[in-house]
């Protein structure tokens, strides 16, 4: 069976072996809260399960049982299964019932985000690390990890799961970053409905608050959001690399 990355909204950007797949299912587990309905048409023949109302133990059995009889089972997975998927404990289950899994990635909607933004995570001498996180909340983070603690890198951040909860993720961010520094939040990105909002770390809460996004939203914080005029080695006529001769 196979776990598969829907992408982030727009059917569009699924990848070309994601789409083979829903279109040669017999069975595909979908969380319905999260998949564009879009998506949906292209598992024309497949028998449909909206995975939001269901137990582990009740989607594991349903996928363990459709397997065993030889049908081709796909739990399709919004953005990418590696991100905050809850991937690990599904295939654990059914590995241990004997079915093989194989996952296959997705567009995430921190890459989407960045997209409709038209930035770049990784920006020279400005921010070469991106940190993909989350604030604390029913489901709780370590220690070492809490927003305040990663915040004093200063590096690109994206927080999902956590503008319902955004006054509280600026206050942990102002532990850090300083009070000008650029933000945004991208509510369903790639959608039909996609809404971005812009300003500075100090006033985005309130923003957001103003629009009454609750969910669906990414965070992204850091300079990468201001606009540079650094230049790549990579193509800086005097770097020398394995393909080129740079120039004296």
């Amino acid at each position: 069976m196979y776990f598969v990355g829907a992408g982030p909204g727009d059917p569009e950007l699924l990848t070309l072996k994601a789409r083979r797949l829903l279109e040669e299912a017999d069975l595909v587990v979908y969380a319905g809260s999260l998949i564009n309905p879009e998506v949906l048409g292209f598992a024309g023949r497949a028998e449909l399960h909206d995975s939001s109302g269901m137990t582990l133990e009740e989607q594991v059995e349903l996928m363990c049982g459709a397997a065993r009889q030889g049908k081709r089972v796909v739990r399709l997975h919004s953005g990418d299964p590696s991100i905050y998927g809850a991937v690990a404990e599904q295939i654990r289950e059914l590995r241990r019932r004997g079915v093989e899994c194989e996952l296959v990635p997705g567009v995430s909607s921190f890459l989407a985000a960045a997209a409709r933004l038209g930035v770049e995570y990784t920006v020279p001498e400005v921010s070469q690390t991106v940190i993909l996180t989350r604030m604390a909340g029913r489901t709780p983070v370590p220690e070492k990890e809490r927003l305040e603690e990663l915040a004093k890198h200063r590096a690109s951040m994206v927080v999902f799961l956590s503008v319902s909860k955004i006054g509280e993720v600026v206050e942990a961010l102002l532990h850090g970053y300083p009070p000008d520094t650029p933000a945004a939040v991208v509510y369903r990105a790639s959608w039909k409905d996609e809404k971005v909002i812009r300003g500075r770390l100090k006033e985005i809460a309130s923003l957001v608050e103003r629009e009454k996004i609750k969910r669906s939203a990414l965070i992204l914080v850091g300079d990468f959001l201001a606009e540079h005029r650094k230049r790549s080695r990579l193509y800086d006529g005097s770097f020398s690399h394995g393909y080129r001769k740079g120039k004296d």
